[in-house]
């Protein structure tokens, strides 16, 4: 099977530093893909060269059958993002942007899709809000479902559950499994949180600057890796 995402001999520099150093790995179709490791272990970096949103210094990365704006991204969220003066429905309908090209007004169709990703997020009835006065579980809701409207193969997430409680946490992360099993959408995630990683991802790519583990979560939960994050796990 041809992989959606190939990636060879990866390496990325940021700020004159070696931020990323010969990672390959690939991504099939269905894959749900978490990124783990500590903080400055390249993971964002990574991430971004995905996007294409920086070069690497040398390897490849290949493409089949989709391109760069058929990819959603979910960075981190920052306090910009939490004030934006816009309604529920208006922050999710700009993920059509890249879609309708340059066409001044958003169709029935984009509108169509903007609505039926609230719905998959639950947000429906949450349209009409302004998205500044959203609890930040409504608010990375409302900014998943902007993700999806830019495509229904691929998403990528940057900590996207990072700063909520553990119950909006729990239900976020089982809407993004149910868009992978029930809807078909391929997930690369990044994650701080190992037990969530190996709850719900089917591969793991275990970073420091270099991958120290690419496989299978049930081969991953026999490395020491593992066990030394679940130890760091356990006593936080």
């Amino acid at each position: 099977m041809t992989p959606l995402i190939k990636c060879e001999h990866l390496n990325f520099f940021y700020d004159r530093h070696q931020a990323v150093r010969d990672v390959s790995f690939t991504v099939h179709d269905g894959d749900y893909l978490c990124i783990v490791g500590e903080n400055g272990s390249g993971k964002s970096t990574l991430l971004k060269g995905l996007l294409g949103l920086i070069a690497p210094s040398s390897g490849s990365v290949s493409f089949n059958g989709i391109k760069h704006t058929q990819m959603g991204y979910l960075p981190q969220q920052t306090h910009v993002q939490k004030d934006f003066p816009a309604s529920v429905f208006e922050v999710v309908l700009s993920g059509c942007l890249n879609s309708k090209g340059m066409n001044p007004f958003y169709s029935r169709k984009f509108k169509q899709r903007a609505y039926e990703n609230m719905e998959k997020l639950r947000i429906e009835k949450l349209a009409k809000m302004s998205y500044r006065d959203l609890s930040g579980g409504q608010q990375q809701r409302a900014l998943l479902a902007r993700a999806l409207c830019a495509t229904d193969k691929l998403l990528l997430l940057d900590e996207p559950a990072s700063g909520l409680d553990p119950i909006v946490t729990s239900e976020f992360l089982r809407i993004i499994d149910e868009l992978n099993k029930e809807h078909g959408v391929n997930i690369i995630m990044i994650s701080h949180d190992i037990l969530s990683a190996i709850k719900y991802a089917g591969v793991i790519l275990h970073m420091d600057t270099s991958a120290k583990f690419y496989g299978p979560v049930q081969e991953y939960k026999e490395t020491s890796l593992f066990k030394r994050m679940i130890g760091g796990a356990e006593n936080d």
